[in-house]
């Protein structure tokens, strides 16, 4: 068996700047796959390829050439190590020795909360605890919980997300278990950030969907992007929510508790058929190795590794093909009302966000600056 070639990192200046030599025997392969995987460069003057160091990230290099050649980068490590502070890691394992206060758990198996959402607010309501540990927790203040919470964003940066959820916990405690009236405990919350979805153009989608060769893979991300699903309702289809002959999937327990129709596409069911006839699953549509649901991670994994063999360089994830069916069907004409309804989204507002992203809307405008160049 023919050994794999070796590449040798290690840093150089060149034109007054730091960068990262890539040196290896010639190699026709290697250098087209510096060209299509990497932003690499050939310097004529050093007769070897090079990445600016500000651009440079060794994890990505060595993933992309990996599969390719031994790669030898101990020079670079030792530079590079002392540029990446590493983030301080929260100690939670306190949490194992506090119990949460008599009927919160009970209480929110009752309601039939999540079991994601129980384990986050159990978990965050334990870090409350532990933070007032010598205080009376029913009579703590709102001025006292909303100094715990910029405590929180000062030390450890919590994100806007987190910040509502370990809201949600305590508020949880005081509103439902204690039936104290909300506006005693009322508690500051975040502005929400009004971020734009990120979109998969029709041709992205194809090259992902073309260089998935797995037939399970491709029938999964078909799945999520053809009726606009979280992962985590792709999972918890059963085959016999699949309805062949009205056309239809029944997407049971989503979000808020609500079931909710989707459409099954004439392309869609022919790949189910033959997914189903050499996969054979038992209940679930998507099951794992052995047995039981398919995981949400594996859904992550696969769809991450499908991108980057379709050569799309940007970060892809599961909702991403949600959010580009929703702009798709949008840039077709569809109506909106029918867009929320098929994603069971509560508020309209939801579904307008699409409109911003929409190639359609742009396409009514003529830039002035194209009267100027």
């Amino acid at each position: 068996m023919n050994e794999k070639p070796k590449i040798t990192l290690s840093t150089a200046t060149h034109h007054q700047q730091t960068v990262i030599t890539v040196e290896f025997s010639y190699n026709r392969e290697l250098i087209d796959a510096l060209k299509t995987r990497t932003n690499a460069r050939w310097s004529a003057t050093m007769n070897c390829w090079y990445i600016p160091k500000d651009n440079f990230v060794l994890g990505e290099f060595f993933n992309a050439m990996k599969p390719l050649a031994w790669i030898d980068y101990s020079a670079v490590k030792i530079v590079d190590e002392p540029e990446i502070p590493k983030p301080k890691k929260r100690d939670y394992t306190y949490r194992r020795n506090i119990e949460l206060p008599k009927g919160y758990l009970e209480l929110l198996h009752q309601k039939r909360y999540s079991n994601s959402t129980i384990k986050t607010y159990s978990a965050y309501f334990k870090d409350f605890i532990h933070y007032f540990s010598e205080s009376n927790l029913e009579k703590i203040t709102s001025e006292e919980i909303n100094d715990y919470l910029l405590n929180l964003i000062r030390k450890w940066d919590i994100s806007i997300s987190e910040q509502n959820q370990r809201i949600n916990a305590i508020k949880f405690y005081f509103e439902k278990v204690l039936r104290k009236e909300k506006h005693v405990y009322e508690i500051e919350r975040p502005r929400k950030e009004k971020l734009l979805p990120g979109i998969l153009s029709k041709e992205e989608v194809g090259k992902i969907l073309n260089a998935t060769n797995n037939l399970k893979h491709k029938t999964i991300i078909s799945v999520i992007y053809s009726c606009g699903l979280r992962r985590s309702e792709a999972i918890n289809i059963k085959i016999t929510d699949v309805d062949s002959k009205r056309m239809m999937i029944k997407i049971n327990g989503a979000k808020g508790k609500k079931d909710r129709y989707v459409q099954l596409s004439e392309g869609l069911l022919n790949l189910l058929r033959q997914y189903y006839s050499e996969h054979k699953p038992k209940i679930w549509l998507f099951e794992g190795q052995k047995g039981g649901k398919y995981g949400t991670e594996s859904i992550s994994k696969l769809l991450k590794a499908a991108a980057y063999k379709a050569g799309i360089k940007r970060r892809v994830y599961p909702h991403m093909l949600r959010h580009s069916f929703a702009t798709h069907q949008l840039e077709q004409g569809v109506d909106i009302r029918y867009i929320q309804a098929w994603l069971g989204h509560e508020s309209l507002k939801t579904t307008q966000r699409y409109t911003h992203v929409s190639e359609h809307n742009f396409k009514n405008f003529k830039n002035p600056l194209d009267e100027l160049l």
